[in-house]
């Protein structure tokens, strides 16, 4: 139980990373991939959508660092924790939707790595705990439930 934190914040980690990967893969597709003649970079809806998700993406890390300086001061507690892991996972998931959309029917082509991702990263909700366990481990420490 002692190690619980440190896992969900591992989870975190790979979740915030992961999206970022995913950011990265997309802005180089949208770039090459043309359509109407014009690049899919070239369309506001893609800069604005790519400019919202990296910004969701800079919030998980600034709070992942935080937490991680809690856990080497030997301070984070597990509601924390549970934070990290629920945000930054919902987050990702988010994230890489929003990514497999710009690249259109190819985002579920196996030889692009955004399909992988967007497989990968389901799972990030349940394991270490599901999301909805991260929901009662906050909601307890707020004084609500058993």
């Amino acid at each position: 139980m002692q190690e619980l934190p440190w896992e969900r914040m591992q989870i975190a980690i790979g979740a915030t990373a992961s999206a970022q990967q995913a950011i990265e893969d997309t802005m180089a597709y949208v770039r090459e991939r043309k359509v109407f003649g014009n690049a899919v970079a070239s369309f506001q809806n893609t800069r604005f959508k790519l400019a919202e998700l990296q910004s969701q993406v800079q919030m998980a890390r600034v709070f992942v660092d935080h937490c991680m300086t809690l856990l080497l001061a030997g301070e984070l507690d597990p509601p924390t924790a549970s934070m990290a892991k629920l945000n930054c996972t919902d987050m990702a998931g988010k994230v890489i939707d929003e990514c497999l959309q710009l690249h259109g029917g190819y985002g579920f082509m196996w030889e692009y790595p955004i399909a992988r991702a967007y497989a990968d990263t389901r799972v990030s909700r349940i394991y270490g705990g599901t999301n909805e366990i991260m929901k009662e481990v906050i909601a307890r420490s707020m004084g609500l439930g058993k």
